[in-house]
C-alpha cells in the first residue's frame, strides 16, 4: 500500500489539527502495512515530515504578505489546489490522505479526515465568509473522497446523519494525548508557570482559541460566582489565542484581572504547555460543541481533574471521569468547579481515573484505525 499524507498543517503554531497530522504522520512511518510513505507540503513531495518551528522565516513572510491581500489571497485558493493535483498525478497508484478537510480536484484513490461539522450545525460560531467557504469545499471533498475520517464515534454518526452516508463510507480514528502530557513535579512546573505569574496548584485552567464555541463566557460567569476568597486564592488561567468576534470576553478578562481572579495568558509557547496543564487544580472546558476535545484528553494525561460540558464528544473522551453540565448551565458549573477545587476525595478519584482513561487513547491506535480505513480504499 502506497500512501502520500498531507503535511500542510503541520506549521507553527502547532494548534489541534497540526498535532493531530503530526503525530499521525510518525506512526504512520513506523507502519508495516505501508510499503511506501510520501509527504505532501504544499505541492512539494517528500520522504521527510515537516517540522514546525517557532522562527520565523522567509516563506512565513511571504506567507503573511499573501494573507493581507486579497487578491493574492484569492489566486492562492485557486491555483493552490491544482498544484497538488499535478504533484498527485505523478503518483496515481498512491492513496491520497488529507488530514485537515480538504482534497484537491481530481485526485485519485483518497481519504479525508473531517474533524467536526460546526460549519454545518453551528454556522453562528464561525465568520460567515469562512462559513461559506468552507461549506462549499467540504461539500466537494465528499463528492472526491472514496472513505472519510473522523475524531470521534460522535463525528461519525453526526456525518453520517447529516448527509445521509452509509456507515462504510466513513471510520473513526480517535485521538491521543502527546507524550509530553504527563504529571509532573512540583519544583518543574513551579519553573515554569512562575514566568505567567502562577503557582503549581494554586490555578484552574482554560486553554483554546479566545472564539464563542468555546462558551467562555459562560466560564467566566459561573467562576465569578465563587466566593471571592476562593477565585484570588485559584484564579483562573486562560491561554488562547485572540479569536473572532473575542472583543467583549477582553473587556471581561482586563475587569477581571484587576479584581485579582483571573489571569489571561495569550498565547502559550508548545513547550510551557505540558506544564502548565500539569500544575493546575482543575482544568475546566465548558464547549458549545467540539469534534473530540483534545484538551480534556491532555488535562487527564497530565494528572489533573476534569469539569467540561456534556456536549457533542467530550463524554466519549471523559467517560465517567470528570464532572459535566450542560454547557450553559451557570449555576451548576459554579458548583461543579467549587467541588473540583476543595472536595479532596472526588479529585483523589478524578485523578486516577482520568490517568487510567488517558492511556486507552494512543497514537498507535489513532494510526491502526486509519490504516484499516485506507484499506478500505
Amino acid at each position: 500500500m502506497k500512501v502520500i499524507f498531507g503535511t500542510d498543517p503541520i506549521k507553527y503554531p502547532l494548534t489541534g489539527i497540526g498535532r493531530y497530522a503530526y503525530e499521525l504522520a510518525n506512526c504512520l512511518t513506523k507502519s508495516s502495512e505501508i510499503s511506501e510513505l510520501l509527504f505532501l507540503q504544499g505541492r512539494r513531495l517528500s520522504k521527510q515530515i515537516p517540522q514546525a518551528r517557532e522562527s520565523s522565516s522567509s516563506s512565513q513572510g511571504l506567507r503573511q504578505m499573501v494573507q493581507k491581500s486579497k487578491v493574492a489571497s484569492e489566486l492562492y485558493r485557486l491555483t493552490a489546489p491544482w498544484l497538488k493535483t499535478l504533484a498527485l498525478k505523478k503518483h496515481p497508484d498512491a492513496i491520497y490522505h488529507g488530514p485537515n478537510f480538504y482534497l484537491p480536484p481530481k485526485v485519485g484513490p483518497s481519504v479525508a479526515t473531517f474533524h467536526d461539522l460546526s460549519v454545518f450545525t453551528w454556522p453562528q460560531c464561525h465568520p460567515q465568509e469562512r462559513v461559506r467557504f468552507m461549506q462549499k469545499e467540504l461539500l466537494l471533498t465528499m463528492k472526491r473522497a472514496d472513505i472519510l475520517i473522523t475524531d470521534s464515534d460522535f463525528t461519525r454518526q453526526e456525518v453520517m446523519d447529516y448527509f445521509s452516508l452509509p456507515a462504510s463510507k466513513v471510520y473513526s480514528a480517535k485521538l491521543a494525548s502527546s507524550g509530553e502530557f504527563y504529571p509532573r513535579d512540583p519544583e518543574s512546573i513551579t519553573a515554569v508557570v512562575s514566568q505567567y505569574g502562577l503557582q503549581a496548584g494554586q490555578y484552574c485552567l482554560f486553554t483554546g482559541s479566545i472564539e464563542p464555541r468555546k462558551n467562555i463566557e459562560t466560564l467566566l460567569s459561573a467562576y465569578e460566582r465563587l466566593p471571592l476568597s476562593l477565585r484570588k486564592a485559584y484564579p483562573l488561567a486562560i491561554s488562547g489565542f485572540k479569536g473572532w468576534r473575542s472583543e467583549s470576553l477582553h473587556v471581561r478578562f482586563e475587569q477581571a484581572e484587576r479584581e485579582g481572579w483571573l489571569c489571561y495568558l495569550g498565547y502559550t509557547k508548545s513547550s510551557d504547555l505540558p506544564y502548565l496543564f500539569a500544575g493546575a487544580r482543575s482544568f475546566l472546558f465548558p464547549s458549545l460543541y467540539e469534534g473530540f476535545g483534545l484538551p480534556v484528553l491532555e488535562a487527564m494525561a497530565s494528572g489533573v481533574p476534569v469539569v467540561c460540558s456534556n456536549s457533542s464528544s467530550l463524554p466519549e473522551v471523559v467517560g465517567e471521569c470528570a464532572l459535566t453540565c450542560a454547557a450553559l448551565d451557570v449555576e451548576t458549573l459554579t458548583l461543579l468547579i467549587h467541588k473540583s477545587i476543595e472536595d479532596e476525595t472526588w479529585r483523589g478519584s478524578a485523578i486516577s481515573g482520568g490517568l487510567s482513561r488517558a492511556k486507552t487513547f494512543s497514537w498507535q491506535r489513532c494510526a491502526a484505525e486509519t490504516i484499516h480505513a485506507y484499506q478500505q480504499v
